[in-house]
């Protein structure tokens, strides 16, 4: 074999060593982290809420209908309140309407029940059902000058609970929603109450609303934080809490710091002692990554996830998955 052969093939043999080694780092070590962007994350979520949202149509000139969701809610609407730009409307409408009644629906929603306390901080609301409502016709946005009405069956929130009061939906800039209530006693229109095996509602505007109440838990309270995956931050990535024995409520850590990587309830809202299962979810592929560990919270704890705490589901099998929590 001449020597140019074998200098040849003694560098095609280093070149296949280096590359199987750098393959192998790759894949033990973690030297190249493939991780979602803040896009695919929200078109995972974006997708969840088009899967649960159902559409109708009517005509003005029926003039007060009444519309049936998939599990039984009824939304009635008078034609003759409608308008645009403040004119009222003829013709046909197109209604979108989404239900949640479940934490494993509002996860992949992304839309946790988190309510606003008078001070500015959040903490869980147990939910009677959280609604978007929204109609339109040729794709411009209606509102309503007289307001809407819902019947929602008791059956659907484990029994009609008289504590419950109505709260709208505020969507951030990051398109991030917390809860306000909506504050009858100070003139504000709009309520809810219970009555036989259904609850009654009266809405004011189109958009998200919830049937709602604070969690009540006399025991001290405390922060904790969340540490998740390298690579992964607020933009791509969501960490909730699910309180065990509530099947209708869902918290989420809202804050995040850049410097330390962790996740924060910051406002000293989570009872110590409390039996929960803390979950981080994610993107991947077009399907969910997630992780879920059983906590006991501690005072000013801090619970890690890393890479093999992590499983892949579907949307729907996530949504199980969580609704199957204790």
């Amino acid at each position: 074999m001449s020597k140019n052969l074998k200098h040849f093939l003694g560098t095609i043999f280093m070149s296949a060593l280096l590359l199987t080694s750098c393959s192998n780092n790759d894949d033990n070590d973690g030297d190249i982290l493939i991780r979602p962007t803040a896009e695919d994350f929200n078109q995972l979520k974006e997708a969840a809420l088009e899967n649960l949202t159902q559409t109708f149509q009517f005509n003005t000139d029926d003039g007060y209908v009444t519309l049936t969701s998939d599990k039984g809610v009824q939304i009635s609407i008078s034609s003759s309140c409608l308008t645009l730009n403040g004119d009222a409307v003829t013709g046909t409408i197109d209604v979108e309407f989404v239900e949640l009644f479940d934490k494993g629906s509002m996860l992949t929603t992304n839309k946790p029940t988190m309510g606003t306390l008078p001070n500015g901080d959040k903490a869980l609301l147990i939910s009677g059902g959280e609604f978007f409502v929204n109609a339109t016709q040729n794709g411009a946005a209606l509102e309503t000058n007289c307001g809407f009405q819902m019947l929602i069956p008791g059956d659907l929130t484990g029994g009609v609970d008289n504590d419950m009061t109505l709260w709208e939906g505020r969507v951030d800039q990051d398109g991030n929603l917390a809860w306000a209530e909506v504050d009858e006693d100070a003139g504000q229109d709009g309520g809810i109450f219970g009555e036989g095996d259904q609850y009654y509602g009266f809405f004011q505007s189109f958009g998200w609303s919830n049937v709602d109440r604070f969690y009540n838990d006399p025991r001290e309270k405390t922060t904790i934080l969340v540490a998740v995956p390298e690579g992964y931050d607020n933009t791509n990535s969501s960490v909730f809490i699910s309180y065990d024995g509530e099947d209708a409520g869902l918290a989420n850590l809202d804050t995040y710091d850049a410097n330390t990587g962790l996740f924060s309830e910051h406002y000293g809202q989570i009872p110590i002692g409390l039996e929960c299962h803390i979950i981080f979810a994610t993107e991947d592929g077009d399907d969910w990554k997630y992780a879920i560990k059983a906590v006991t919270i501690e005072e000013n704890g801090i619970i890690t996830f890393v890479e093999g705490d992590t499983s892949i589901a579907t949307e729907a099998q996530l949504t199980t998955i969580i609704n199957g929590l204790p």
